[in-house]
């Protein structure tokens, strides 16, 4: 049986195309044309036999596509190391005798801990090595998924079994404590009346949310019926409680301050717990574990 290859340029060219969005801007980075970068995704195409990408706006890689995309990715994170171990600069270039372009590291975190704690971290990395990150913001509950789609290199995670083919560590837990202003807790009687957490209206992220339903159902409150507010953005979702739009769980960086001065009360009832873990592709790579060592480091000081 013949032993198949995938070429790296190759696969490096269908990796730019999926980041890029569209053949046109990844011919750009490239510095090739359009019809060049074409003709090689057809040539890989034709040698495995299988269709890597959606040709839509922006482009998509199927599953055959995704797997060779996460290849081209681990093949760019080893270069890097490689010749960081040999004291160069860079991560390698998308062409021959061009500047060195610094290795991108897509990453998946949730929305609250990309408001709060993530990004000093990062920023850390980011001063001691040639790096960008790419970073695909979701629920925690989710970001695991596209650990296992080969979209991102690591997440921060809810989920404690590690994913196939990766490392897992504990970063520690974010505390959620419901809050809302004085005024709207007085004028829906919060939280004396348990029946007014019924009909007062909710903040919530988005419909994935269920940080809230869970508070709701620990305090006994059916949580289908109750009006909410959808706020899809995290600074934007303490603002809107902070502005009296509705009630909501907060986590202590957002809510510590005001809670201290009285623009904000506590409603009582069951914090909500979401442990937190970093889960990261099984490599042998200095840049990744530097990552996870930053994020771990700054977890330890800004989770419980």
């Amino acid at each position: 049986m013949l032993q198949m290859e995938i070429p790296t340029d190759l696969a490096r060219t269908l990796a730019v195309v999926i980041d890029e969005g569209t053949f046109d801007a990844a011919a750009r980075r490239l510095r090739l044309t359009p019809s060049a970068v074409s003709q090689r995704i057809k040539a890989l195409e034709q040698q495995l036999g299988r269709v890597l990408v959606v040709r839509s706006k922006p482009a998509r890689a199927t599953e055959a596509g995704a797997a060779v995309v996460r290849l081209a990715r681990q093949l760019a994170l080893l270069e890097h190391d490689t010749l960081a171990a040999f004291g160069l600069d860079g991560g390698g270039d998308d062409r021959d005798g061009g500047p060195a372009r610094p290795v991108t590291l897509p990453l998946a975190v949730n929305a609250d801990s990309l408001a709060t704690w993530f990004l000093p971290a990062l920023a850390r990395v980011a001063n001691r090595h040639p790096v960008v990150f790419d970073l695909h913001r979701d629920d925690q509950d989710f970001t695991a998924g596209l650990l296992e789609s080969g979209t991102v290199m690591g997440a921060v995670t809810s989920q404690a079994d590690p994913v196939a083919g990766c490392l897992v560590r504990p970063l520690g837990t974010m505390r959620y404590e419901a809050v809302a202003t004085p005024a709207f807790a007085a004028r829906w009687g919060l939280p004396e009346c348990a029946e007014s957490f019924a009909v007062a209206p909710i903040v919530e992220f988005d419909r994935r949310d269920d940080l809230q339903r869970q508070y709701l159902a620990a305090r006994g409150v059916d949580p289908v019926s109750t009006p909410r507010h959808f706020v899809p953005a995290s600074a934007d979702f303490a603002t809107a409680i902070k502005l009296g739009l509705g009630w909501g769980l907060l986590p202590g960086f957002q809510s510590a301050e005001e809670l201290a001065v009285g623009t904000l009360v506590p409603l009582g009832g069951p914090p909500v717990d979401v442990p937190l873990h970093w889960q990261q592709w099984n490599l042998r790579s200095p840049l990744l574990d530097a990552v996870a060592d930053a994020l771990a480091a700054e977890a330890s000081t800004a989770l419980r």
